[in-house]
């Protein structure tokens, strides 16, 4: 079963092969359990990471994995590429069961990477229209102004795209780093943001998504799992709760 809802009647005609109207008779004689409940309800919704037994039979028992990876550069934040190493390779092989990418990285980008298999969370977790904001550490070629910091935060029109950029603010940390934030991911934004004063990126570390900064200790290359501290404060940020049981 992928991501996608579906109702417990029609996962249970699916997977054990019988009509959907016989599932009823299954349901009240409690013989189907769902998250450690009799279920009584056909229609009831479940999800991916809904745990279901049917005669002490797991049908269906996916657990959901949430990690931050220090991705160093020249990683490419893909799943598969037949010439360069990927974030998923960096993985240990049990982690890798189907954990995609929330939010990639460029090539060269360095920084807080989340991996998970948790569709709705990923994208949930940077969608535009939820405003969270993404923070990067930059370093440039040439010095920093505070024009930086005004058109920054009045928007850039990209041609290419017709759009204009939303407000991102920019603080100045010295003559040649800032610190960015967004709360959208456009195609090489930042870099093209620079590009507008012909300024050249030779740095960009993203240093936090939302309330979740990047953990100090974490080496590049290495990862570990959020706690589930980080993750409920990262579901506050859009009003979704991670699916941990």
């Amino acid at each position: 079963m992928k991501s996608k809802r579906t109702r417990l009647d029609r996962f249970i005609s699916d997977q054990v092969g019988i009509n959907r109207r016989d599932v009823k008779p299954l349901l009240a004689q409690g013989r189907i359990i769902v998250d450690g409940a009799v279920a009584r309800d056909s229609q009831q919704v479940i999800h991916q990471f809904t745990h279901v037994v049917l005669d002490e039979r797991v049908l269906l028992a996916h657990t959901p994995h949430y990690f931050m990876m220090n991705k160093p550069p020249g990683v490419v934040s893909a799943t598969k590429d037949r010439r360069h190493p990927t974030v998923i390779e960096l993985m240990k092989n049990p982690d890798r069961v189907d954990a995609h990418i929330a939010g990639r990285l460029d090539f060269n980008s360095s920084g807080l990477l989340l991996l998970t298999n948790d569709g709705q969370w990923s994208r949930n977790l940077f969608a535009p229209e939820n405003k969270i904001a993404k923070k990067y550490r930059v370093t440039v070629e040439k010095p920093l102004t505070e024009d930086y910091i005004r058109a920054f935060a009045k928007g850039m029109y990209f041609n290419y795209e017709g759009i204009t950029t939303r407000p991102a603010k920019l603080n100045i940390m010295s003559e040649f780093v800032a610190e960015v934030s967004l709360v959208e991911g456009r195609y090489h934004q930042i870099k093209r943001m620079f590009g507008r004063f012909r300024n050249p990126v030779l740095k960009l570390h993203r240093v936090s998504v939302g309330s979740l900064s990047l953990d100090p200790t974490l080496k590049l290359g290495y990862y570990r799992a959020l706690s589930g501290l980080e993750l409920k404060r990262l579901g506050a940020n859009y009003q979704h709760t991670p699916y941990l049981f």
